[in-house]
């Protein structure tokens, strides 16, 4: 017997939990696992929203089959044709071969493309609606949120927002659907919320905003994303994350990132810390490029206003690994970050001169002088240390 969770009187969640996955997209760690959302109107007019990833299609189209109880589907409502969410439509289909796919103008020629299906398609524009009885469907469009064809569904009835991968998160679902039914503390889901935007949707913050715009004349009592728990009690909070992210606005923090071959970097990233916390500054992370994922520094940088980068020199460049997370960050575009810049070099350098070039291109403000060891930190480096940590907390303080 399938579960039996209900968002509303004939809204149902059906969702699967992805515990061995080990990389969302190919690369984004899921130490937490990661959930599929899709949801079920059993109306007089039947309608799914969205599917799931390919290995739980067949599960997904069973769970269908049993809530509708020998009801036909009528609808398939595709928000996003990303094959996370769209791997089960053959499926689908195959079970329910007259069902009508609804999607936009620029939905049907990728599910064209990833699933060869042309027949029984109805485009749908921006405010557009359906009624299904005593359920109606309205569609907004929300292009690169963060796919061009990007959507999402409003329930009009019962004011449930389909948000797509609007307001979703990494992380299973760990018995609780609903946000007020789990500790969102002890349960990190702050964490993975955050790192989810930061990872798949913060290169669009623009995008975003005008999403946001667009959606605020509705009401709506239950954000139903496509991964992570169900809003209803906490809405505000996420609109009111959305809304910091993507302007870009960073809390009082410092993330230090070093790239370190024989650790003499790594001790001046050390000292730079403790002169930080010295000085007042209660929020310190520190993390070896070479060790910790991308993933996770660039969930930091996107909350803390800090940043502080330093690398040893690598044959007259910066540490490479240091070389693929600024590449990183510079394709997400992240603005209004105070960088500080150290280093160090034996025969030569390098690492500091590429840290700059990519404060050009980035266009944060630099705090502080740079500065870059020769060989083993000495005293007056690590006075320099002190220096910028007292640089980057009176901008970030006072």
């Amino acid at each position: 017997m399938a579960l039996k969770v209900q968002l509303s009187d004939k809204v149902y969640w059906l969702g699967f939990n992805d515990r061995r996955k080990h990389l969302f997209e190919n690369q984004w760690p899921l130490e937490k696992g990661v959930s599929y959302n899709s949801y079920l109107i059993d109306d007089e007019k039947t309608a799914l929203i969205d599917t799931a990833e390919a290995p739980f299609s067949g599960d997904l189209v069973a769970w269908v089959a049993e809530l509708l109880n020998g009801k036909k589907l009528d609808y398939l409502v595709i928000n996003h044709m990303e094959p996370d969410h769209s791997g089960a439509i053959k499926d689908v289909v195959s079970a329910y071969p007259d069902v009508i796919i609804i999607g936009n103008r620029k939905t049907s020629p990728i599910l064209e493309g990833f699933y060869g299906i042309t027949e029984n398609f109805m485009t749908v524009a921006d405010g557009d609606t359906l009624k299904l009885g005593k359920h109606t469907l309205q569609f907004f469009m929300i292009p690169m949120v963060h796919w061009p064809e990007s959507m999402v569904t409003y329930d009009i009835s019962d004011k449930i927002l389909f948000s797509n991968d609007a307001f979703g998160s990494f992380g299973t679902l760990n018995g609780g659907i609903f946000d007020d039914e789990i500790d969102l503390d002890i349960s990190c889901f702050h964490e993975e919320v955050r790192r989810y935007y930061s990872n798949i949707v913060g290169k669009y913050g623009a995008q975003v905003q005008k999403a946001l715009a667009k959606l605020s004349g509705i009401d709506i009592k239950l954000i139903a994303p496509s991964h992570g728990i169900i809003w209803r009690s906490e809405i505000p909070y996420i609109i009111d994350k959305y809304h910091k992210w993507s302007t870009h606005e960073g809390e009082p923090g410092v993330v230090i990132i070093f790239g370190s071959m024989y650790g003499n970097t790594e001790k001046m990233a050390d000292y730079i810390a403790r002169f930080l916390v010295e000085a007042g500054v209660k929020q310190v992370k520190v993390y070896d490029a070479a060790k910790t994922h991308a993933s996770h520094i660039i969930n930091d940088i996107w909350k803390y206003k800090g940043v502080i980068l330093g690398s040893c020199a690598y044959n007259g460049g910066v540490f490479p690994p240091m070389a693929h997370l600024m590449s990183d960050i510079e394709h997400y575009g992240l603005k209004d970050r105070y960088l500080g810049v150290f280093g160090s070099a034996s025969w030569g350098g390098g690492g500091v001169r590429a840290i700059n070039k990519f404060a050009e291109n980035i266009k944060w403000e630099v705090v502080g002088e740079q500065f870059e060891a020769r060989c083993a930190p000495k005293d007056s480096d690590i006075e320099l240390c002190k220096n910028l940590a007292n640089a980057m907390t009176a901008r970030l303080l006072y």
